[in-house]
C-alpha cells in the first residue's frame, strides 16, 4: 500500500493557519507524516518570518518535510540580496511592495514597519511602479537605505533556506510544483521560470502527464481537482482557510475538523 503524502498549498505569511493545518495533518497521519509544502511562504499575511522559522525548525527536527520554492519566496530573497523589486514575469510592472504582491507585510514581520510604508513613482503610460521612499517608525528610507536595513533584520539562514529549495518533488504517483508545467515537455526540459510562474498553457491543458500534478500559485476560493492536476491554493493569502490535503496514490482528500473529505474532479 502506498504511504500517504500530505500537502499544504500557498501559506503567504499565515502562521496561525499553518499551525492549524499541521495539527490536522498530525491528527490524520501522526508526527512522522510526510508533508510537501508548495511554496509561497511569504507576503500578504502577517507573519512570514514565523512561517519560515516553522519550516526550518521542522526540517531541523528531522520531520519528513519537503519544501518547494514559490515565486514570492524568490522575490523576497532577490530584494534582500540585491534590492530587486520587480520580476519580468509580472506584466503589470507592479513593485514587490505593492499590497497586491504583499512585500510590505513580509518586511513588517521582520520588524521593518510602523511608518507610512512604501511611496511609489508611477510613470505614465503603464510604466514600471518604482519605490521612491519607505517610511518606518524611525523615519523615511530611500531604497538603498531600506535594503541595508532589511539585510540587517532578515537572518542569513532564512535566505539560505529559501535559496536552496527545490522547484519540484516527485513520488511514484505525484509531481509537486509551485505553479505548474509545460504539459508537452518532460520534467527535465522544463523552464525553471515556468515552474515558478506559469498559468497560460498549463491551467487550460487537459493532458494527463502520467502522474497527478499537485500545485498552487493560482489562488482559488477552495482547492480544486481537475483530473490531471490538483490546485491547493485556496486563497490563504487573501484570508481564506489554509486547507491541507492527503494523497494515497492519485486519490486525494482534504483534511477538516470533521476528518477527510474526498476531493474529486
Amino acid at each position: 500500500m502506498t504511504a500517504p503524502v500530505y500537502a499544504i498549498g500557498d501559506i503567504h505569511g499565515q502562521k496561525a493557519m499553518l499551525d492549524r493545518a499541521l495539527a490536522l495533518i498530525h491528527a490524520d497521519g501522526g508526527a512522522d507524516a510526510q508533508i510537501v509544502f508548495l511554496g509561497d511562504y511569504v507576503d500578504r499575511g502577517p507573519d512570514s518570518q514565523g512561517v519560515i522559522e516553522t519550516l526550518i525548525a521542522g526540517q531541523e527536527a528531522g520531520y519528513p518535510w519537503t519544501c518547494i520554492m514559490g515565486n514570492h519566496d524568490r522575490m523576497f530573497v532577490r530584494f534582500v540580496r540585491n534590492g530587486a523589486e520587480h520580476d519580468p514575469r509580472i506584466r503589470s510592472g507592479l513593485s514587490w511592495f505593492n499590497r497586491r504582491l504583499g512585500g510590505e507585510a513580509t518586511l513588517r514581520s521582520y520588524d521593518v514597519g510602523g511608518g507610512s510604508g512604501p511611496s511609489f513613482l508611477h510613470p505614465k503610460g503603464g510604466g514600471v511602479e518604482t519605490l521612491v521612499s519607505y517610511g518606518i517608525a524611525s523615519g523615511d528610507f530611500d531604497p538603498a537605505q531600506l535594503v541595508a536595513l532589511v539585510q540587517r533584520n532578515v537572518p542569513e539562514h532564512h535566505l539560505e533556506f529559501i535559496e536552496n529549495l527545490p522547484l519540484t518533488h516527485q513520488t511514484e504517483d505525484l509531481i509537486f510544483v509551485h505553479a505548474g508545467l509545460r504539459m508537452e515537455l518532460p520534467l527535465e526540459w522544463q523552464d525553471p521560470e515556468d515552474l515558478l510562474w506559469i498559468r497560460e498553457g498549463f491551467l487550460e491543458s487537459k493532458i494527463d502527464y502520467g502522474k497527478l500534478i499537485v500545485h498552487g500559485h493560482t489562488a482559488l476560493d477552495h482547492p480544486q481537482h481537475y483530473g490531471n492536476r490538483v490546485n491547493l491554493d485556496g486563497g490563504a493569502g487573501y484570508g481564506n482557510p489554509l486547507i491541507p490535503a492527503v494523497f494515497e496514490g492519485r486519490d486525494c482528500w482534504l483534511l477538516t475538523d470533521q476528518g477527510r473529505v474526498a476531493l474529486t474532479p
